[in-house]
């Protein structure tokens, strides 16, 4: 076939395998060497820059060592050979020449890696090829690893011999392919194939495992300190506190809480009344603190005067009221017909300090009704004076005494206008029209009300045991709950108890039988082996007394001993209990003692 419009300029020039250099050109394996034919090239300019190259451009990239050469004519393909594809083999006369269809815009496939100086330089469209003579480039031998030279041009006749070594191909429509960019890449069938890419350089081979140095030992974790809320200035406004005022659980619950509030870092205090029956031998360091304090009281007001003592460590103020009222100086803490007036008092002669003193709690616990008017005072009197507003908390221990008394109690107090207090909403009594209750006062005006346990809070809320007060518990249920008491182990533990003649722990109970021999000889009982059945606590109806009647003369009809301990504010009770302790005077296996006394009940 014959190039179009021109004449050869240079032979052709066969391409090595990809990635392989072409071997030099020796004199003996250019005498060995066949010749080959010219292959003639077309002077018609190169493609632009991004099209598609033909095969015979491809063909004739190569590499060039001794100088640059301008880019070859396209040669067109119109058939294979077996092995390595001659540059410039005839085509068939009998297939026309089809013209090439547009071709369409593949992505590049990416050419292996060759050869330093196998590419050439591309002409920029429109410019002309320089056409320079370039010396022919050795051919490798099909089937053979060696290279032999290139041919001296023949004349164009020449370049339609086939050459010997190589059988001829059966006549074969050429299939449009997407144009190749080396000649040693055969055409491929229709199928499309996987794009190749440029193989990977070997992973380097990574050194063999050596042995760990030895590691240190790990840190332990860093401590992760809780950070406490800051602590609170708690101030307690009670009727009793054990030891050293004391009728019923309330003390026990008083002095359990305030150490226990202590130990976690908040700063507690006691405010009580200065009985005359005051367990001294229990307070230390105990001194007057503030003389002059004046509580207004009726029309006047009464001149009190503020001790101060430790009890077991607790910080405890007490208040002596000098009046001819004797309100603390009768020898009871309870059982007289004053009692609300007493407490009442008590009520707004520790507001009246703290207010005097400048003290800023935090919390005011106050208990039952004795001090249930503390929150009033608070609110109504206090307040518009300028005390900051601390949040009250009142804890009702017994809901049977409510501290139900008239109307002069207001102006008694200082809080006058009736009309104000006693409503429905405020402290009128739930079952006496005109009457003043003061726990319900405290109920209402408090910011919290707890009692002794959850169970106890239903039953006084749903199931009708709140003696008149359901509805108001009902109404203010959102800031009401039960809170079970504790017991403190550093004052009922047989192991370190001071009031009891023999110790003893789990591990051995002998001296147990110490104890209780001990306590046959105190109340004169007989020495037997009989069980002792043993009742502690306040005489009250809410306890069931008769049930605690009944079971003195049970436990003596079955062979056991049966010892009382306690007392009731109730006048009538103690009378009753009292002709039964004379009825049994006799017996050798009964004790009462009415009253109530700290060593003894440890015992």
């Amino acid at each position: 076939m014959k190039p179009e419009g021109g004449q050869a300029t240079a032979p052709a020039r066969r391409e090595t395998a990809a990635g392989e250099t072409p071997k030099s050109t020796t004199p003996a394996a250019a005498q060995a060497a066949p010749q080959t034919p010219p292959v003639e090239r077309s002077s018609s300019p190169a493609p632009a820059k991004g099209e598609p190259a033909t095969a015979g451009a491809a063909a004739d990239r190569g590499p060039a060592r001794d100088a640059p050469a301008a880019p070859p004519a396209p040669v067109e393909k119109t058939g294979r050979q077996s092995g390595t594809e001659e540059a410039g083999t005839p085509a068939p006369a009998a297939a026309p020449e089809r013209p090439s269809p547009e071709p369409t815009p593949v992505p590049r496939e990416t050419a292996r890696p060759q050869a330093p100086g196998s590419i050439k330089p591309e002409a920029a469209p429109g410019e002309t090829p320089r056409r320079t003579a370039v010396p022919a480039p050795t051919a490798r031998q099909p089937g053979t690893g060696a290279a032999r030279p290139s041919a001296p041009a023949q004349p164009p006749s020449a370049a339609k011999a086939a050459p010997a070594e190589q059988p001829e191909q059966p006549e074969q429509t050429p299939v449009p392919q997407p144009p190749s960019e080396t000649v040693s890449e055969a055409p491929k069938p229709e199928v499309p194939e996987a794009r190749s890419y440029p193989t990977p350089p070997a992973p380097a081979r990574e050194p063999p495992p050596q042995a760990a140095p030895p590691q240190p030992a790990p840190e332990p974790p860093p401590v992760h300190h809780v950070q406490h809320r800051p602590s609170l200035f708690i101030v307690h406004v009670t009727p009793e506190m054990a030891p050293v005022a004391k009728v019923g659980g309330l003390a026990d619950v008083v002095f359990g809480l305030s150490r226990e509030l202590a130990i976690r870092g908040n700063h507690v205090e006691i405010i009580l009344p200065k009985y005359d029956n005051l367990r001294y031998d229990h307070i230390f360091e105990m001194h007057e603190v503030y003389r002059d304090l004046w509580v207004p009281w009726f029309e006047g007001s009464i001149h009190c005067t503020v001790y101060f003592g430790f009890v077991h460590d607790r910080k405890c103020f007490f208040i002596e009221p000098h009046s001819q009222d004797n309100f603390f100086n009768r020898g009871s803490l309870y059982g007289f017909k004053d009692d609300v007036l007493r407490f009442a008092f008590f009520s707004r002669a520790a507001t009246e300090f703290m207010w005097k003193a400048g003290k800023q709690p935090d919390i005011i616990h106050c208990h039952d009704w004795q001090t249930a008017l503390v929150p009033v005072f608070l609110y109504e009197l206090y307040q518009p004076l300028g005390m900051h507003h601390p949040r009250v908390c009142l804890t009702i221990h017994n809901f049977l005494h409510q501290g139900v008394t008239g109307a002069e109690l207001l102006r008694a107090t200082g809080l006058n206008r009736p009309e104000r207090f006693l409503t429905y909403e405020r402290m009128e009594d739930n079952n006496h029209r005109g009457a003043l209750n003061l726990l319900k006062g405290g109920i209402v005006y408090s910011n919290f009300v707890t009692t002794v346990s959850p169970r106890y809070a239903f039953e006084t809320k749903d199931q009708g045991q709140g003696f008149g007060l359901e509805p108001t518990l009902y109404t203010h249920h959102m800031k009401y709950g039960g809170v079970v008491n504790g017991v403190d182990y550093d004052v009922w533990n047989p192991e370190i108890d001071s009031h009891i003649p023999v110790r003893f722990g789990v591990d051995s109970i002998d001296g147990k039988y110490d104890n209780k021999r001990a306590l046959r000889h105190r109340f004169m009982l007989a020495d037997s082996d009989k069980p002792i059945v043993a009742f502690i606590g306040r005489l009250d109806p809410q306890k069931g007394l008769e049930l605690v009647r009944h079971a003195i003369f049970y436990s003596l009809e079955h062979g056991a001993q049966f010892v009382l301990l306690g007392s009731s504010p109730d006048a009538r009770i103690n009378a009753d209990f009292w002709g039964l302790k004379h009825m049994l005077n006799d017996s050798p296996d009964c004790h009462l003692e009415i009253g109530f006394d700290e060593d003894l009940s440890h015992l």
